[in-house]
């Protein structure tokens, strides 16, 4: 896109935008989507709603697009912080190859086409939550809450979390129990998972001032922090198994992974404060990811496995 558009970081120049296809995609943050897609499509599943394969696919498209849409917004705002951090100096918008106002207009275009879509095509509580998703994260989350308080991610986590919420609403038209415990486990998930990113990076959001819990209240009380929410991660791990709507063996499973994670969250805990390579802290943020993936994989497993009928102990 060959647009000329005043630079909205440096006031004296104006330039043409060097933006490729690539770039855009870029914006949509295609690693976040591809978990919000996945979380998505287990709460569609776990429903156990009759749905047609049509609606299915068009909502989880739906869900997609608002993902990245929310993407786009917040790379558009967060440029400045962007710049100076390292892991997303070079990001489209920082790096100049998107211009600004590209990516805000692209951002709201996709979060419109994504709301009607799914409104229109299943139903307008999910595009209701689908809506307020997308606010969430790109006003209440970006514009305020990152930049004003330390529990950014705390309460920020909820937007990462609504997806398996909105998959259940587009095939059912409510929300149900089951949903809200999948977005409890992703809303409990968030703080250990960022604040052990924080911790070993927490020299890029010192540059950025961005109030992260580590450069805020210190290491030892972001450990600390961390290690209790691994420790209600892994007990709301494991209540779809005790409340009925999973299988044992999936409580087994799950209760193997929360002990993984309270481990990884003791190590945390445990590690020396001079300790500037922070292994552990880098160990417990990439179990996180593996945790969060191992248990909607064992939920989705689950409820294909009653969909079909297959008696699962």
């Amino acid at each position: 896109m060959a647009l000329v558009e005043k630079n909205g970081y440096d006031d004296a120049a104006f330039r043409v935008s060097e933006a490729q296809a690539g770039d855009y995609l870029a914006l949509l943050k295609p690693r976040v989507m591809s978990l919000v897609v996945f979380t998505a499509f287990v709460g569609l599943v776990s429903a156990q709603a009759p749905v047609n394969p049509f609606i299915a696919v068009v909502s989880i498209l739906a869900i997609a697009v608002g993902a990245g849409a929310s993407g786009a917004l917040n790379m558009w705002y967060d440029a400045d912080i962007d710049a100076v951090m390292s892991r997303t100096a070079n990001r489209p918008v920082p790096s100049g190859r998107v211009l600004p106002g590209e990516a805000l207009v692209f951002g709201l275009i996709l979060s419109a086409f994504s709301v009607m879509m799914l409104g229109l095509v299943a139903n307008w509580l999910a595009a209701s939550l689908l809506a307020f998703t997308i606010f969430f994260y790109a006003v209440v989350y970006t514009m305020w809450l990152k930049r004003w308080t330390p529990q950014n991610i705390v309460i920020g986590g909820a937007a990462g979390a609504f997806p398996p919420m909105i998959g259940w609403a587009a095939v059912t038209g409510h929300i149900g129990l089951e949903s809200v415990i999948q977005f409890l486990i992703i809303f409990l998930w968030t703080p250990p998972h960022f604040w052990a990113l924080a911790l070993f990076k927490s020299g890029d959001y010192g540059r950025a001032g961005i109030p992260m819990m580590p450069n805020v209240a210190g290491e030892a009380s972001t450990k600390r922090q961390i290690f209790a929410y691994a420790v209600l991660v892994a007990a709301v791990g494991v209540l779809p198994s005790v409340l009925g709507q999973a299988s044992v063996s999936f409580g087994v499973f799950a209760a193997a992974l929360g002990a993984g994670f309270v481990w990884y969250s003791w190590k945390v805990l445990r590690m020396p404060e001079e300790d500037r390579v922070m292994r552990p802290a880098k160990a417990l943020f990439g179990y996180s990811l593996l945790y969060l993936f191992a248990i909607f994989a064992a939920l989705l497993l689950d409820a294909v496995a009653a969909r079909a009928g297959i008696a699962v102990w």
